[in-house]
């Protein structure tokens, strides 16, 4: 990635050879060119939201800047790529979503999330910390950028106008205004369970900003609700807002339950879905890369809806990885149960890992999958 602060080796977390997706693109490269062109001073608190894989933050690493991000893999990204580059440890303050953010903001960039949700939470929690001499840059690529997109950053934070597009990048120039009168947070959300799925129907989700479903039980979840196994020791692996993995608790409140996701919001709404739920049985919740960490050989049952886009790239990537982490964590004779679209084809990438893989359930868009480790 080229810069006016150099140019730099990017890469995403984990590393892969094999994968073509770069570690930043043209917004990135964007925003950081308007800062140097336009002089931007960056002596007080630069704070980075959104950075996807720490190329904002690597680049600017001099300045002293603070992330904040939702992704466990951006945070081990950042930390290698600023490594790469010498970067001396706590040059730049790594925040989550769930952490407190920064009591000042002089200098704030917003790389545009696909979730507007999340959009909408992270400017709330950053709003009192901004003031009328920051400087507020948006940066995305244009199809992320939306109408919906420019008025919350004018009903939170202030006037909004956007910039030419170059490259199919485009940028989000924001006058704060400290008198605005701003909306309360709508977040967490929390909703009752519809009848008809099995321990878990009309219990309670806890949903914060960023997973996916927000506001309603999606139709995958619903039908893998129905079909569920049992299993003592269970692995939710990406687990969103916990729902399935608190239905197993209801279940069987002997079952042991291990909630695991990259998202920080998830896991805390996972967390808070469980407890909302009284559930008398035990459970550990975890940000982390999927299965890494979890002793081989140590799990009964896995159960798994796994994504199929990294941010805006469409992929199989993370399930092969899923899939193949599974099989290392379950013991012999132990079970990974997926959900997925019936179009993705699952079934083939499991027989290629498990050596087998059985169809449990399925209707014309859903199909719930079986593989056993022998």
């Amino acid at each position: 990635m080229t810069t006016p602060w150099g140019e730099f080796a990017l890469t995403r977390f984990p590393e892969d050879p094999r994968d073509r997706l770069r570690a930043w693109d043209a917004s990135d490269e964007y925003a950081l060119r308007h800062l140097a062109q336009e002089r931007v001073p960056l002596s007080g608190t630069v704070v980075a939201v959104g950075d996807r894989w720490g190329a904002l933050v690597t680049a600017l690493a001099e300045h002293r800047p603070t992330q904040i991000t939702d992704s466990h893999l951006t945070q081990e990204a950042t930390r290698a790529n600023l490594a790469r580059h010498g970067v001396e440890p706590g040059a730049v303050r790594l925040l989550t979503t769930q952490d407190p953010p920064p009591d000042r903001v002089d200098v704030l960039l917003v790389r545009v999330p696909k979730s507007l949700a999340l959009l909408e939470d992270q400017l709330l929690r950053l709003a009192p910390a901004v003031h009328a001499g920051t400087v507020v840059v948006g940066t995305g690529m244009v199809k992320e950028i939306h109408t919906s997109t420019l008025q919350l950053f004018e009903r939170i934070l202030g006037p909004t106008r956007t910039s030419l597009a170059e490259k199919k990048a485009r940028l989000i120039f924001c006058t704060p205004d400290p008198a605005l009168e701003r909306p309360a947070s709508p977040w967490p959300y929390v909703y009752t369970l519809p009848d008809g799925i099995g321990p878990a129907a009309g219990g309670t989700v806890v949903n914060h900003a960023g997973v996916f479903c927000a506001d309603r039980l999606d139709i995958g979840t619903r039908f893998f609700l129905r079909h569920l196994p049992s299993g003592r020791r269970v692995v939710d692996l990406g687990c969103g807002n916990g729902v399935v993995g608190t239905a197993v608790a209801l279940a069987d409140p002997e079952a042991e339950v291990l909630f695991v996701d990259e998202s920080f919001q998830a896991v805390a709404s996972a967390e808070a879905t469980y407890e909302a739920n009284g559930v008398p049985g035990h459970a550990e919740f975890r940000v982390g890369d999927g299965l890494a960490g979890v002793p081989s050989g140590s799990v009964d049952l896995v159960l798994n809806n796994p994504p199929f886009h990294s941010h805006q790239a469409t992929t199989d990537a993370t399930a092969r990885r899923m899939f193949a982490g599974a099989r290392r964590a379950l013991r012999p004779g132990g079970e990974l149960w997926v959900i997925g679209n019936r179009h993705l084809g699952y079934h083939v990438t499991l027989r290629r890992i498990f050596g087998n893989s059985r169809l449990v359930a399925g209707d014309p868009k859903f199909v719930v999958l079986k593989a056993v480790k022998r």
